[in-house]
């Protein structure tokens, strides 16, 4: 294994996903790459509204240090983890990460509208098309 991929949204699920990630990385000496994917909507240029795109990214990159941070605490100081932002779909954010000898660990649902799905659209997907090993995560309640 050279790496462990995480995708990161800050939801119950994602953060069960960083931990388990955190724990695999460690017991494998392998860098923790942990990556929150945004798209920028035009919809927002639609509606007229005033957008500052680099106070979006400073956002979401202060969103995904503290989150890491929040999940990691001083459990995990010996795993070696790299923080990327990027700006497209978390599907093909964490596909183009992957190679053959990594594992992604996502959540089993994220943010998106359909709460009652056992499975969301970005871990299905992933489970479809990763060209390595893919964990999909359940949140619990003692994550």
């Amino acid at each position: 294994m050279d790496k462990v991929i995480v995708g990161v949204d800050g939801s119950l699920a994602s953060r069960a996903a960083v931990r388990w990630a955190a724990r695999e990385a460690q017991a494998h000496g392998v860098p923790l790459v942990a990556i929150e994917a945004w798209e920028f909507s035009p919809l927002v240029f639609a509606a007229d509204v005033p957008v500052q795109i680099d106070d979006l990214r400073s956002t979401v990159t202060t969103h995904l240090e503290e989150t890491v941070a929040d999940v990691l605490g001083d459990d995990f100081a010996d795993v070696s983890v790299e923080r990327k932002i990027v700006e497209e779909a978390p599907v093909p954010a964490l596909l183009g990460e992957a190679g053959p000898d990594d594992v992604i660990v996502v959540g089993s649902r994220g943010r998106g509208g359909f709460s009652g799905l056992l499975l969301g659209s970005v871990s299905q997907q992933l489970a479809q098309h990763a060209p390595c090993p893919v964990v999909i995560v359940r949140a619990t309640h003692e994550d």
